[in-house]
């Protein structure tokens, strides 16, 4: 969903700006930049079993089904690299945040000198969140090592979380998924594939692109 603030927004292009400043960095192994964004699947059962394809004929499934709980996934994308992993969970709490930037330092760029992580302003996705799951000294080395930059308020459309989340949905989570599972083995095998093929992203979306096309969001400044 493409959704902008209200006109002359100093908050929004504040952040905004810092973000696309984010994007423009020249790729540095030691200084990786990584996208984060969380989204859910709702699980469903089927009632009557569903009749496989034919020759001639699709797939048929009965408009009925069951509800079998809702998986809670969380991303973490770096463009630069052509990297991501995403996380099925039971849950969103703080403590399942913190664990998934856990493993960001220590495992997935554990060389890394810092790593820059974007992502929007969720009431878990903060410093404390590190404490709530870790003790002091390791939550305090984890921060040590991330610079955490905001999407605006309205603005998470600036995440290149989303554009992973985009294809994940429409090559891989469009289709009844019975249970947790079942999500995390199809959500595994397209990482896996998208991991091993493609070319890292070019965001196209400028801080000039910005002031010209978004410039009613920009503050009047009178001489």
């Amino acid at each position: 969903m493409w959704c902008i603030p209200p006109k002359q927004d100093a908050a929004f292009v504040c952040a905004m700006e810092q973000v696309l400043d984010v994007y423009t960095r020249p790729h540095d192994p030691l200084r990786p930049v990584v996208c984060m964004d969380e989204s859910t699947k709702q699980c469903v059962k089927e009632t009557r079993a569903p009749e496989p394809a034919a020759p001639g004929r699709p797939a048929r499934f009965d408009a009925e089904y069951e509800r079998n709980g809702v998986a809670h996934l969380l991303l973490h994308y770096a463009p630069l690299e052509n990297w991501r992993r995403v996380d099925v969970r039971e849950d969103h709490v703080a403590t399942t945040w913190a664990e998934g930037v856990r493993r960001l330092v220590e495992e997935d760029f554990p060389e890394a000198e810092r790593i820059t992580l974007v992502m929007d302003n969720l009431r878990t996705h903060a410093g404390a969140s590190l404490y709530k799951a870790f003790p002091a000294p390791q939550a305090r080395r984890l921060l040590r090592k991330l610079e955490f930059v905001f999407t605006p308020r309205h603005g998470s459309w600036l995440n290149m979380a989303e554009c992973e989340f985009s294809a994940l949905d429409r090559q891989c989570l469009d289709r009844r998924l019975e249970d947790t599972d079942a999500v995390e083995r199809e959500v595994a095998a397209w990482t896996e594939r998208r991991n091993g093929s493609g070319k890292p992203a070019k965001w196209q979306f400028t801080t000039e692109d910005a002031r010209v096309k978004l410039h009613a969001l920009y503050p009047s400044i009178s001489d």
